[in-house]
């Protein structure tokens, strides 16, 4: 985005858009055995300095950060990923964004939601992307999206505000545990143009989403790099061996 920046809805959206835009989600670093931290002393420079992207601790730690910067009043709130069935565990990093009303706000999720959402509204809300809601409960709230009419839960969320040095096991545990996707195989995915268009690189193809309709192309181990140069950016990590030797 351009010129200045106000402390409103429509800067706020503008900012997550352009985000999700210009830094993907992706887990390169981590698929490559390098480690991540979530300090900002270490994701602000990955993102700004080298032109990359991460997972959500830094991603919404670094958005967060510059939210901060502009004047905008952010919280910074532990989930449990719900995508694969009940969780307790503290395994997200999301932010709330309070104006005149408080808006979950979150770049590091990837394919979900590009919009601020009313916390506070009950019933359905356009995500950008589709429809969300929020679903209260005694272990918190639920962010679903609406599939086929189904709230499809995403994240289970508590409204406590926290440093992002609470994260460090969180992040140490997905890093280290074997047999999770984040070090099974790579992949890196981003808004294209403000959305809800998208590309995303995985493994062995390349989704290009356009106008509601997604087109897929396999991707050889031997051009994978070239094809993340192209579509994002950015080359795999430069202490990383070749795609090929770490793919399987």
């Amino acid at each position: 985005m351009t010129g200045p920046v106000a402390v409103d809805l429509a800067s706020l959206e503008e900012l997550q858009r352009a985000h999700l835009s210009a830094v993907p989600f992706e887990n390169l670093h981590v698929f490559h055995g390098l480690g991540v931290r979530t300090s900002t002393n270490w994701s602000i420079p990955k993102v700004v300095e080298q032109g990359r992207g991460g997972w959500c601790f830094e991603l919404n730690g670094a958005f967060g950060a510059l939210l901060e910067a502009l004047g905008f009043d952010v919280s910074y709130f532990g989930a449990a990923v719900l995508l694969d069935g009940p969780s307790a565990m503290i395994d997200h990093l999301t932010l709330q964004v309070t104006l005149d009303e408080p808006f979950l706000v979150d770049v590091g999720f990837g394919d979900s939601f590009i919009r601020p959402l009313r916390l506070n509204l009950a019933g359905p809300q356009d995500g950008g992307t589709g429809s969300f809601e929020f679903l209260a409960s005694p272990q918190g709230t639920t962010l679903a999206k609406d599939v086929d009419a189904i709230p499809a839960a995403q994240f289970r969320f508590k409204r406590v505000n926290h440093a992002l040095a609470d994260f460090d096991a969180a992040s140490e545990y997905l890093q280290t545990t074997e047999g999770l996707h984040w070090t099974k195989w790579p992949f890196a995915t981003r808004l294209l143009e403000g959305g809800p268009d998208r590309v995303t690189l995985l493994a062995d193809k390349l989704k290009v989403t356009r106008d509601g309709t997604t087109e897929e192309t396999r991707v050889e181990a031997d051009v994978w790099s070239a094809v993340l140069q192209e579509w994002f950016s950015m080359a795999p990590p430069a202490s990383a061996g070749a795609h090929s030797d770490l793919a399987d």
